[in-house]
């Protein structure tokens, strides 16, 4: 597999100078012979999983609150034997990742007594340790709700003077920006906390059922530990509860009456029996409509609070299934008889009592540290993303009324440090009653940076660069993100490809097991999704689980980038439909209408066009 330098990569026409868009260590260098050497030696991966748009300016934060957070919990807290972390680059607006491994076995060993007494105590310790991080992350999320975004006012109130303050509005804006920028830190700390070893109790479970059965499938391992209940549901259990309600209610009519939620809830307050529902609706809201209509990482993703259309079209899906006389629950029960059957059947295989003791050990492990790996998205990228995005919405607001922005979303088009930057230039401007230099400044170079996404949008990037190892056997890396010796050869092969409209298959993760035939819906928002027709096959570059309501309607799922323990795979299983992730290009070759083939247990989508 040939993929491109890194340092052969041309800059688009009219983006010369991007690079000041992000943070310097991002950029691949050729005039340091040490890091370019570096460069051209390491396989960089496309994280379209996180980023399935090129990165604004601001939206950086949390690519790096994360390349920092999974890193030190790999290599300086619990020392992860065989990996360090994961760096970072950016090319044209793309985040590149690439796993650092430990390559000296004789250090790999020195790393595993830490690696054993660390890890060890946080799973033996599981539940106890998991509560109190709850308590922190509700704890950060709430302080980030009374988080105060001051104005400047034309003159301080007099009790500044009365009750010598000794502070000004100007200086706590400064300080507010300070206090959310480091809310949002903090809140990734705690993201990693416990995630990179719930996935690393998936795999060490995965390598002992490998090694016990060469031969077994992935999906096979991944089945034993379906079935769980996990707070990502609770949204959508959410809306299944005021589906019900509306007809209990005899307000469904109301509810179904519009796509959008303005003459919907008009609708509803004519109705006796309307109020008592939008009680309930506003009851549920809090926290749980605080779910992004995408992954969360992008600021273009609203959350159900901030259009309840987008809740509404579940609501309304749900209502049509129970008058049609469907059932509307996940088949838990049918799912976790399979697990059991599945479970029951490898472990009667296994010939010692000492490999069925770890057996059980492993799968234990793994059951119960598995909730974390979806729960954490709620409180992480969903509830404290959504208000994160609100607050810096408000920093927006200040610039923008001090001339430094000229609408509320050109604050996306700067760093984090041009905001702080920009800040101190309108609060000493302010304090002295002079004009902010910044008027002058970033109106201008915001237009350019607009300019220069659009070009970065069109932009067809490459899935890999740099060198592919013999061997891809970093885990995560396998199992998040689909990444795989045979994935990429895959990827390369249809990339490589002059017309796609040739291509009848496409090959990825077999996900979910079971095969369908039906038709393509493309699909790339929560928007998008309310196109959805019964039965049809949903391919998507990811999936998010503002997106649950539409698992009552598909057959089936194809997605560009994710593995085995992707939100999409993992969203499938639960929901017994076949899926398949990690294509690399479905979105880009499959069309709406297309007639597909959906075989969720060897990862071919066949495409009849």
């Amino acid at each position: 597999m040939k993929f491109p330098n890194p340092h052969d990569v041309k800059d688009i026409p009219g983006t010369e100078g991007w690079e000041r868009m992000y943070p310097y260590q991002y950029q691949f260098t050729t005039d340091d012979p040490e890091r370019k050497e570096y460069e051209e030696k390491t396989f960089w991966f496309y994280d379209g999983l996180h980023y399935p748009e090129p990165i604004y300016p601001f939206d950086t934060i949390w690519d790096e609150a994360w390349y920092l957070a999974l890193s030190q919990y790999n290599n300086r807290i619990f020392q992860v034997p065989p990996v360090r972390g994961v760096d970072h680059r950016i090319i044209n607006g793309h985040v590149y990742i690439s796993p650092v491994p430990v390559e000296d076995p004789e250090e790999i060993g020195r790393r595993v007594p830490n690696f054993t007494e660390r890890a060890g105590y946080y799973y033996q310790n599981w539940d106890e340790l998991e509560a109190k991080w709850k308590v922190k992350i509700e704890a950060t999320i709430k302080e980030l709700e009374e988080l105060q975004i001051p104005g400047l006012p034309e003159l301080e109130d007099i009790s500044v003077v009365t009750d010598a303050v000794g502070e000004s509005k100007g200086f706590h804006l400064i300080k507010a920006y300070d206090d959310l920028i480091n809310l949002g830190i903090k809140c990734w700390q705690y993201h990693f906390e416990f995630l990179n070893l719930g996935y690393a109790a998936y795999v060490f479970f995965l390598d002992f059922m490998q090694k016990q059965f060469p031969s077994i499938p992935l999906q096979r391992v991944t089945q034993m530990i379906s079935g769980i209940d996990v707070i990502m549901f609770r949204s959508d259990d959410e809306l299944k509860k005021l589906a019900k309600k509306a007809i209990d209610l005899g307000v469904e009519q109301a509810i179904t009456c519009s796509q959008e939620w303005a003459p919907v809830e008009a609708a509803l307050n004519k109705l006796p029996k309307g109020q008592e529902w939008l009680a309930a609706l506003e009851e549920a809201r809090y926290p749980w409509f605080y779910i992004s209509s995408g992954t969360g990482w992008s600021h273009n993703d609203c959350c159900w609070n901030d259009d309840l259309s987008i809740p509404l079209m579940g609501i309304t899906t749900y209502i049509k299934k129970i008058k049609e006389g469907a059932d509307i629950e996940r088949p838990l029960t049918k799912v976790r008889a399979e697990r059991d059957r599945i479970t029951e059947e490898y472990r009667a295989l296994i010939e010692s009592e000492e490999d069925r003791k770890t057996f059980d050990e492993l799968l234990g492990t793994a059951k119960t540290v598995f909730p974390y790996v979806e729960n954490h998205l709620f409180y992480v990228e969903h509830w404290f993303h959504s208000v994160f995005w609100g607050k810096i919405r408000e920093v927006a607001a200040i610039m923008k009324e001090h001339g430094l922005i000229k609408e509320i979303d050109d604050i996306w088009l700067l760093r984090r440090d041009e905001i702080k930057q920009g800040l101190w230039d309108v609060v000493t401007a302010w304090a002295t009653g002079v004009k902010p230099r910044g008027g002058a400044v970033w109106p201008p170079e915001i237009e350019w940076r607009k300019g220069v996404m659009e070009k970065f949008r069109a932009w067809d990037a490459p899935a890999a660069i740099g060198t592919a190892p013999e061997v891809i056997q970093e885990p995560f890396t396998i199992v998040l993100w689909g990444v795989t010796n045979s994935s990429l050869a895959d990827w390369s092969e249809v990339q490589n490809i002059d017309d796609p409209d040739s291509i009848t298959e496409l090959k990825g993760f077999a996900g979910s097991p079971g095969i369908v035939e039906g038709r393509a819906r493309v699909c790339h928002s929560a928007k998008e999704i309310r196109e959805l027709q019964e039965g049809e096959i949903l391919v998507s570059p990811t999936t998010s689980p503002s997106w649950a309501p539409a698992f009552a309607k598909i057959n089936a799922c194809v997605t560009d980038v994710g593995g085995i323990m992707s939100h999409a795979a993992i969203v499938c299983r639960e929901y017994g439909m076949p899926a398949v992730v990690g294509t690399g290009h479905a979105t880009k070759i499959i069309k709406t209408g297309m007639l597909l083939r959906i075989d969720g247990t060897t990862g071919i989508v066949s495409i009849e066009r």
